[in-house]
């Protein structure tokens, strides 16, 4: 009994940044800081998402962002969290957000890192008391130090994210993120106020039997996606879609599986934002060992041309997503065998 009572709580989130600080020999800690400055706002949308329904801060805000959706009152709170830790924490000079229409400038032009963010992915699901989570990139300048930030040091491609993440705000709170060497997970434990490694060197299965897609569009999918669903469902896999990406995202990181959302007939580029939503998790898919593709080719390739790019987006279990490409591509269908994908059949 007393084992259990004075058992370790743990590696704390603070401890583990420092502790893998020597495997960027070119930096001085600004990495780090920034790292820890997300994770002190995410604690703050924490309390007030766990709140919302009590201090009426749930619901619409009666206005739209630069995307023209609708905007929750938790949407325009999460960006201004997220926003003042980053600009007094000192470590970012520039933020493009989801909910803002061009660069964020923190004043902090000494700074060596910009931050794409997305502050609440999901926020109409509150109201159901449903999974919601932030997701962000992180990415060096190009511009001279000491300068405003640019159009160009928002416009990379996602092969140059230094660091990527997401929180999950759930029945548990989680962050999620990698630097590159591997994906680590950390629960929050509110009594303490911390962040434990709760999931270290989070791996994807190669293979699953979830498909994540909002079938309501079905009509409006390509030939090629539809017989995808139609094999997925011939086979009896599990259809899970929460509508909230981190969520489906997560869950499919654990268990194995795809996620989709396909260009269609009234999105043709898609409706998921690559520079503050699918780079992020690209990353980390592929960090996991899991694949994430625009149907044709990885999206970290893909050079954005505006802040607010669209691209349809699959992502997860490598055979899985490989298999959908075919679909797309033309190159299965469901009376055909497939040839071998990388000296594998797909079947």
């Amino acid at each position: 009994m007393m084992d259990k009572l004075t058992a370790s709580v743990g590696t704390a989130l603070d401890r583990f940044i420092a502790q893998k600080q020597e495997q960027f020999p070119y930096a001085t800690g600004e990495l780090s800081q920034l790292l820890r400055d997300i994770a002190l706002a995410s604690k703050i949308i924490n309390r007030e998402i766990n709140r919302a329904g009590l201090a009426g801060i749930e619901g619409g805000a009666g206005a739209e962002n630069v995307q023209g959706e609708a905007q929750q009152k938790l949407d325009m709170i999460a960006d201004i969290r997220f926003t003042r830790a980053l600009s007094k924490g000192g470590e970012t000079c520039g933020i493009i957000s989801e909910e803002v229409d061009g660069i964020i400038d923190t004043g902090n032009h000494h700074a060596k890192y910009i931050v794409t963010i997305d502050p609440l992915d999901g926020s109409s699901n509150i109201d159901v008391n449903v999974l919601v989570g932030t997701i962000f990139s992180i990415y060096r300048r190009r511009s001279p130090i000491g300068r405003p930030p640019t159009k160009e040091d928002m416009l990379q491609q996602g092969t140059e994210q230094v660091a990527a993440g997401y929180v999950l705000y759930g029945s548990s709170t989680m962050l999620v993120y990698s630097t590159g060497y591997g994906v680590n997970g950390f629960t929050y434990e509110p009594s303490l106020g911390e962040y434990f490694l709760s999931h270290p060197n989070m791996q994807c299965k190669e293979d699953g039997e979830i498909y994540s897609i909002n079938e309501g569009g079905y009509n409006t999918f390509d030939e090629g996606l539809k017989e995808y669903i139609t094999a997925c469902k011939d086979r009896e896999y599990s259809s899970r879609y929460i509508g909230s990406l981190v969520g489906d995202f997560h869950r499919n990181l654990l268990k194995g599986g795809i996620y989709i959302y396909p260009s269609t007939s009234k999105y043709k580029t898609g409706k998921l934002r690559l520079l503050y939503e699918c780079n992020a998790l690209a990353f980390l898919a592929e960090q996991s060992g899991a694949m994430a593709t625009d149907g044709y080719q990885r999206i970290l390739d893909i050079k954005p041309t505006e802040f607010h790019q669209r691209t349809p987006f699959y992502v997860g279990s490598p055979k899985m997503v490989e298999e959908a490409m075919s679909f797309l591509q033309g190159k299965k269908h469901k009376s055909v065998t497939a040839p071998p994908v990388n000296g594998v059949e797909v079947k």
